[in-house]
């Protein structure tokens, strides 16, 4: 098992990345928006990996983080969703959205993902509403959030989140706008009533 593969950038291509570690190029298959934020070529990095091996091929499928890669897992386990579906869900949402998509049953925001149809994202929310928990979401260790952890309380954020989704808002497009809020206010310690105005304005 390649758990990961630290080296330089050689190379981006539409669903690949190219890393040259020993002296070997790999190519390994990412979500788009990981791909989108690669540093340089030229640059070293670390990419987190799962080694799928099948009768005609061995394939790389990647990430920017262990979360990320934790939470792929537990997605090519569901029927019906193998790695390239799995890297589809995680191009349109974020390991966090998704997490919450699944607590949430927001089967809107995974049929999102290329590939994906509603039964298929039912069977998704109902295979891992109870592997996928709520004390996860926002709680990334530092060099793996969007966010400064401690700037705002976790329950604060989870609140502001609630209130958007019991006001109709989609639970992804609901924790992407807080997460927004927070991080243009790292240097302010928001309530919960002013984060979910800040995260109102960037919904409408």
């Amino acid at each position: 098992m390649i758990s990961y593969i630290k080296g330089e950038l050689a190379g981006v291509t539409e669903e690949k990345a190219i890393i040259e570690a020993g002296g070997i190029g790999y190519g390994i298959y990412m979500p788009g928006k990981d791909l989108a934020q690669l540093p340089g070529i030229g640059e070293q990095l670390k990419i987190h990996t799962y080694l799928n091996v099948r009768e005609d091929a061995m394939q790389l499928f990647g990430f920017l983080t262990g979360d990320e890669l934790e939470v792929f897992r537990l997605l090519i386990t569901v029927n019906g969703i193998g790695p390239k579906g799995g890297l589809g869900i995680l191009s349109a949402l974020s390991a966090d959205e998704l997490r919450f998509a699944v607590m949430a049953g927001d089967v809107k925001a995974i049929t999102a993902a290329p590939g994906i149809g509603k039964k298929t994202a039912e069977r998704l929310i109902l295979d891992l509403k109870d592997k996928l928990k709520m004390e996860d979401i926002l709680e990334r260790q530092p060099e793996e959030a969007d966010l400064r952890s401690g700037t705002v309380g976790n329950d604060v954020q989870t609140e502001a989140v609630e209130a958007l989704v019991s006001l109709g808002y989609g639970s992804a497009e609901s924790l992407r706008a807080v997460r927004e809020a927070v991080k243009e206010n790292q240097e302010t310690e928001l309530g919960a009533e002013a984060l979910l105005k800040i995260a109102l304005k960037k919904m409408l």
